[in-house]
């Protein structure tokens, strides 16, 4: 009864400070995680991009003169447009050939089902490893790409040896490994799409082209547009295959971003001041690519 009454007498939206601070309290353990591991390390890293540091000596003030040093370097700009054309490749054809393998494996057939199967096993393998089978798929002696093509009268390819196809050879290593993880999330997405929608298409004898652009593709925009983002940050961030099929070269032809940054820091005399300068450049070209797709692209996702 007292109780009762304790709770007649408050006000309309009155709330006790521990009911205030509850929502705080609860989410306070995953923002000092992010305040850590997230926060912490960008404002260190832009910090010591200012500064000239070797891992050795104690770091030292030196402005801009980092960027300015990289800027006039050739093999930064150089990384900057192999980052760049790797990130088209990989997203553009990536997401293309995946929605045409999802609405291919939209209908329900033991091939179908044995295929989706088989197309996502290459996402649960490491990556290093994958790089390095195809390492030797790619050899220009007697690599299986290179029997493949001679058996049909086609010449050899030096593929990853050779600076006018290494890109191609990284760009085709991250296609495999990627297409069936995102085909599957489509393919999900896909089935989700209310039947009704293809009936009544049917009945005003909507094509198949049509039934694609007016309904599948606004209905599985959400998930496009979130796979859009991801496998944007994540092909400005290539190292793995690059580090293992061919240390940014031959030359530069496939020194990435990323791999300009590994270099700086711990190849080139531990110039760790440098490193800190690109990883910010890289930092805020992803930034302001992922701003501009939610501003331009966000409007476009269809939410049910």
């Amino acid at each position: 009864m007292t109780t009762m009454t304790k709770s007649l007498s408050r006000p309309a939206g009155y709330k006790t400070p521990w009911e205030k601070a509850r929502p705080y309290v609860y989410i306070l353990p995953a923002l000092i995680f992010l305040g850590l591991f997230t926060v912490y390390p960008v404002i260190d890293m832009i910090i010591r991009s200012f500064q000239k540091w070797n891992l050795v000596t104690a770091p030292t003030w030196v402005g801009i003169k980092n960027y300015d040093y990289i800027f006039k370097r050739k093999e930064f700009r150089e990384a900057i447009v192999h980052t760049i054309t790797y990130a088209i490749f990989v997203v553009g054809l990536g997401l293309s050939i995946s929605t045409l393998f999802a609405v291919w494996l939209s209908k329900s057939t033991f091939m179908n089902n044995l295929t989706r199967t088989v197309m996502f096993m290459p996402h649960v393998i490491a990556l290093i490893s994958v790089a390095m089978v195809w390492a030797w798929i790619m050899n220009k002696n007697n690599g299986l790409l290179n029997m493949v093509l001679n058996f049909f009268g086609l010449p050899s390819l030096k593929w990853a040896d050779s600076a006018d196809t290494a890109m191609m050879s990284i760009i085709i290593v991250a296609l495999w490994k990627a297409i069936g993880y995102n085909t599957m999330l489509i393919y999900a997405a896909i089935q989700n799409v209310p039947r009704e929608l293809y009936e009544a298409a049917d009945l005003d004898n909507a094509n198949a082209v049509k039934k694609f652009f007016k309904i599948t593709l606004p209905m599985i925009s959400p998930q496009m547009f979130m796979l859009l983002i991801t496998a944007t940050t994540g092909s400005f961030r290539v190292f793995d295959t690059v580090r293992v099929m061919t240390h940014g070269g031959p030359g530069t032809a496939t020194q990435v971003l990323v791999y300009y940054i590994y270099e700086q820091a711990f190849v080139l005399n531990n110039k760790v001041g440098y490193a800190f300068a690109a990883s910010v450049v890289l930092m805020v070209m992803i930034g302001v690519l992922t701003a501009v797709y939610f501003r331009i692209l966000s409007k476009r996702v269809h939410y049910q």
